[in-house]
Formats: structure tokens, sequence, C-alpha cells
């Protein structure tokens, strides 16, 4: 197959003298690709890696009653800002990823994608690694602090990534898989934490090797992410028509093997643009308004989607499940995180994202409200599972949709920092939480939860723009 050059320093195709001769960019070569195994098997890598972020991001839920029971923590404290309560724990991995978010995310802007990509990944690994051999609450918060920052940068990263490497037409579901792999996680650390957390295998505290578990695992997955290519709309952006050109061929030409014939010809569309990005731009019509909107919804979908997730262990306890009961109904929860994206690979793209969001917001709201009611184990877990179906769909939708809003030069650097606020609101939550547990019991919990909702449903439903099936560029416009 012969290869289409890259205009990367024009906005539209060039139109030369010969017929047939159109050259188009990065964009229109990448959104006409059908949905073959080799673009498959990007998406795969990356969510694999997403993998090991997932499983420290929910870990936080499944080792608490571990920290409490081994005397480092307590399930409330005194005072607010309790350094020794669970919600500092939960704080701490949120501190951190506020800082990853908001100052350090747009460093895949300037050094690329999949630098970026690898280096967050060793530095959230080894900090993981010797936050498991601290014994003091504020050691623990501390590294606990410094892995979040790793996790941070990698989150934003591969949202940005996954949106830059696959056609228009496949981003939803390209998103609900790389959740679908994302999410087996949670499981998984449910599991390992249902196992382990009672015990002392060789005399070490079983949340200490839930965690280990976690770091050493991500150590694997780096050998595989080296088999990715950069970004070619990022590289494009930057002006390296060549090393672009080089990374779209190999790619067609793998993808035009398994397609077995003629790729579809691409569209005239707009290509990203080779100007250099402030922040500032940030702040520029149409991006003002767009930052706005995403800043408000992030400050509550974390509210009420960590509220839940991140205390499902501790909200049952404090509904007379004992701890050992507690995990093995959490457990069997946290088995239902996968099905939401599964759900969401078949509608993704046929629903508007930012319905998706609102409908996903407005059943944990009415599925939140019932469990607050609710004693009989049977119907904890299915509310449970019914509240998580509808958060991982949530997650599903924003992750593609915020990626979507911002032009390649500064996509990175503006997902991050309007994620960034979700970092900081659920670094307050856990105090929050812990507040309305203390003084309202559960049923205080749900009620800041489902006003959370209610304000995220009105900032994507009233402000959100569309976006489906939409050049990534053409949206920025």
């Amino acid at each position: 197959m012969a290869s289409l050059p890259i205009d990367a320093t024009h906005g539209s195709p060039n139109s030369s003298t010969g017929a047939g001769d159109t050259t188009f960019g990065v964009n229109a070569r990448i959104d006409r690709l059908p949905a073959t195994r080799s673009v498959w098997m990007v998406v795969f890598l990356l969510s694999i890696g997403g993998w090991f972020e997932f499983y420290d991001l929910f870990f936080t839920a499944y080792v608490g009653p571990g920290l409490v029971k081994s005397g480092l923590y307590s399930t409330t404290t005194a005072s607010f800002f309790g350094v020794s309560g669970l919600g500092a724990f939960v704080a701490a991995s949120f501190a951190g990823l506020f800082i990853g978010t908001f100052f350090l995310a747009g460093l895949a802007d300037k050094y690329g994608r999949r630098t970026v990509f690898t280096v967050s990944l060793l530095w959230y690994s080894a900090a993981t690694l010797i936050m498991a051999l601290q014994t003091t609450a504020p050691a623990i918060n501390l590294w606990r602090l410094i892995a979040g920052i790793g996790v941070g940068v990698e989150l934003v990263t591969i949202d940005t990534y996954v949106s830059e490497l696959v056609p228009k037409h496949l981003r939803g579901r390209a998103f609900a898989f790389v959740h679908l792999v994302q999410y087996s996680a949670v499981p998984s650390v449910a599991f390992l934490a249902w196992w382990l957390v009672p015990q002392k295998p060789f005399g070490l505290d079983g949340w200490r090797w839930v965690v280990i578990i976690g770091a050493l695992g991500a150590i694997v997955v780096w050998a595989i992410r080296r088999r990715v290519p950069e970004s070619p709309r990022w590289l494009a952006q930057q002006g390296r028509a060549a090393e672009a050109e080089k990374v779209l061929q190999a790619l067609e030409a793998k993808v035009a093997a398994q397609y077995g014939r003629a790729l579809p010809t691409p569209v005239a569309t707009v290509e990203p643009a080779t100007t250099k990005a402030a922040f500032r731009e940030i702040w520029q019509p149409p991006y003002r308004k767009r930052a706005i909107t995403m800043l408000v919804f992030n400050f509550f979908q974390a509210i009420g989607f960590y509220g839940f997730a991140s205390w499902v262990p501790t909200l049952l306890v404090s509904k007379g499940v004992t701890i050992t009961h507690s995990l093995l109904y959490s457990f069997v929860i946290a088995i239902s995180n996968p099905f939401g994206p599964l759900i969401g690979m078949a509608i993704a793209d046929r629903i508007e994202r930012k319905t998706l969001i609102v409908l996903s917001a407005f059943g944990i709201v009415v599925f939140g409200s019932l469990f607050a009611t609710q004693t009989s184990p049977v119907m904890l877990m299915i509310l449970g599972v019914l509240i998580t179906l509808c958060g991982t769909l949530l997650s599903v939708g924003y992750h593609a949709y915020q990626t979507e809003l911002f032009p390649t030069r500064l996509r990175a650097r503006a997902v991050g920092f309007v994620y960034s606020i979700s970092r900081l609101s659920a670094m307050f939550s856990g105090f929050m939480i812990a507040f309305a547990l203390r003084h309202f019991e559960v049923t205080g919990v749900f009620a800041l939860i489902s006003v959370s909702m209610v304000m995220v449903m009105g900032a994507i439903g009233i402000f959100g723009p569309r976006t489906n099936n939409r050049n990534l560029d053409e949206i920025s416009q």
C-alpha cells in the first residue's frame, strides 16, 4: 500500500496540480482506519498499563480495614484533619494525584506521550513499594502522596494517548475497552485484600502484601509498554513530520494487511496546528467555557464517585457488617466493575457522550439513596453492584469526553488541569465522608453523594458540547 504523506504544517489538505494527488494530514489518516487487530492491540497495551494504576487507585478502599486493624489508623478522628485517621490516608492519595495532574500532566505535551507514560510508571512503582514498608501513619501518608503524583500523571497521559491513537468512530469503544481492562484490577485487589488483609503471611501485615503485589507487577508492564508507538498526532503537532510518517506507515501497513483490502479514502479535516500552546489559551474561547464546565463537573464527580468506591468496606462495617464479611461483600460488589465498561463498549459510540454521563450520574443518585436505607446483605450487594455499574459507565463517558474538548497542542495540559480539581475534591472528600459518617451515619454520606451527582448532571447536561464521532481538532475549533 502506498502511504499518504503527512502535511503537518497546514490545517487542511494541500491540493496539488495532479488529480488524486491530494495529501492528507495525520488526523484524516488515523480517522479513516478500520477497527482491526492492530488498532485494538495498541489500545490493549495501553489499558494493561493502566491496570496497575487502577489497582493502586482502588486499593485505598480495600486495605483501609487492614490499616485500622493494624493500629496504624482509626476509622474516624476527633479533629477534621487528623493525620492518623483513615481519611488522612485517602486524602494523601488524592493530594498526590492532584499534584501530578495539575503540575506535571502537561509534561506529556512537551516531552511526548510515550516518554511520560513510562517515567510516571517507574515513579509510582518505586514509591508504592517504599510505602508498603513504612511503620507509622505519617510516613505512609507521605509515600502514598509521592506515589499518587506518578499515578496522577499516568492516568492523564493514558487518556490523552488513547484519544490520539484511535480513529474517531472508535473513541467511545476504545475508552470503554481500556476501562474494562483497568477495572478488572478492582475485583483483583478486592480478592487479594479479602484473602490477605485478615492474615500476616511470613509475619508481614496482609495489607502490605496487597500493596507490594501491585508495585512489583507494574515493573513487568513497563516492558510491554515499549511496544506502544509515540502518538503521531503529537509528533505532527511538534513539527516532527518524518517521525509521524514513520509511525503512521507502520500502523497503516499492519491495518491494511489485516483489513484485506485497500484502506478507506481519508476525508479532508482539520489537522493539528504546529503552534505552541500557552496555559492562558485554556481561558480563551471556546476553551474557557469548556474548562469551567469540566472544573465544576470534576469537583463534584470525585466526591460522588470516590465517596462510594473508596469507602465500600468501611460503609458496610458502619451498617453492622464485620470486617471479614465487609471485605467479602466488597469483593462481590467489586466483581461488577468490569461490567460497566463492557456495557459501555456496546453503547459508548451510539449514545452521545454527555447523555451517557448524565444518565450514569442519575443512576448513582437513585441507587445510592436506596443503599443508605438497606440492612439486608443481599440488597446491600445488589445496590452496591448497581452503583458501581453506574459509576464505571460515568467514568467511561467522562474520560473520553474531556480529552475531546481540547486541541492536540494542549490536550494533556488542559485535561490535567480540569482533572486535577477532582483530585483536590477527592482529597477533601475523605475528610467530608468521615465527617458525614461520624455525625450523620451512612444516610448522610449518600446525601452528600446525591447532591454531588445532581451538580454533575447540571454541568454536563446544560453546558457540555456534543463530541461523538467528530474529529479531535475539529471539536476544538
